[in-house]
Formats: C-alpha cells, structure tokens, sequence
C-alpha cells in the first residue's frame, strides 16, 4: 500500500488538538477525538504523537509561541523611550479585552503542567522567555516579578469571569518596577 505524502499532517494534527482542547478541554483529548477533528487516520496521530503528552506538549509549545510574538512585538520592547508598566498594561488588555477562548486555552494548557510533569518543561520555557523579553528594560528578578504580576492578573480575570481594569494593572506594573 503507497503511503499519500502529506507533509502538512503533523501540523493539522496539531492545530486539530487545540481546537478539541478549546472545545472541550483536555479532558476531551484523546487521540481518537483528535484525528476526527483533523480529518485524519487514527494511526497517524500514534505516529506523530505517540503518547497524549507528546501531543499536549507540541500545543503548548504552539499556543506560547503566540503569546511569545506579541509579547516581542509589544511597543514596550520595541521602544526604549516607552513606559514599560504603562505598555504591559495595554498588552494585557489586548490579550484578555477580546475573545477569551484562545487565553484560556493557553492557560488551560499551561496550567495542565500540575498534573502532567511532562509540560512543566514547556511551561518552563514560556515563563523563562518572556523573563527573557523583560530582562533588557529592568533586572532578571524584577522581570520574573512582573510575569508572575501578569500570570496572577490574568488568571483572576478569567476565574471570576471579571472585567480586566487597565489602570489597575498598570499600577501595579509600576509598583514592582520601583
């Protein structure tokens, strides 16, 4: 039997986990749920993902290279003169002001890393490279506080279904940069 060369399926496997994930959350993951979403063979999900932590572990990485990029496009990094609390502030706003379904999907899948250690290295690795954004404009400790400010505000935003206040988090921002 020829095997159809598709070298887009890993991709499309891919993306197909996030949507079943944003749909029904990772308890509605399952390699099965996953390969109808993608218009796939069951095997080849096995294949590219033997286990469901592979496959978590590529959304995850895919869910935080976007959050990544805005971050390292945000004006606050691209701009010396601009206040760094001030920008922060507007950032977040961007992320939590529209839909919610995709923070929350980040979150869901970051958060997943409590009960499967095989993300927490991921999880890692989103948290060390926004430090890693921050770090130019203030100190390692001082950026790490500020994530952590970030994290903190977004979560209590989206677990109280509650209205994101700019001002606020600016306030905020600025006080752990002082």
């Amino acid at each position: 039997m020829a095997r159809r060369y598709d070298p887009e399926r890993r991709q499309r496997i891919i993306d197909a986990a996030i949507r079943v994930v944003g749909r029904a959350g990772i308890a509605g993951l399952s390699h099965r749920t996953v390969a109808a979403e993608a218009d796939v063979p069951l095997g080849s999900t096995t294949y590219h993902f033997a286990t469901l932590d592979d496959l978590l572990i590529a959304a995850l990485r895919q869910t935080n290279e976007c959050f990544a990029v805005a971050v390292r496009e945000s004006p606050a990094l691209v701009d010396p003169e601009a206040d760094l609390a001030t920008e922060l502030a507007l950032l977040m706003e961007t992320w939590l002001a529209g839909e919610r379904t995709a923070v929350e999907l980040e979150y869901e899948l970051y958060l997943a890393a409590l009960r499967r250690p095989a993300l927490r290295p991921v999880a890692a690795q989103w948290t060390d490279g926004v430090v890693e954004a921050l770090s130019p404009f203030t100190d390692p400790a001082t950026a790490r506080a500020l994530v952590a400010l970030m994290d903190g505000i977004s979560l209590q935003v989206l677990l109280t279904d509650g209205t994101y206040d700019r001002q606020y988090a600016r306030e905020m921002l600025a006080r752990v940069l002082r």
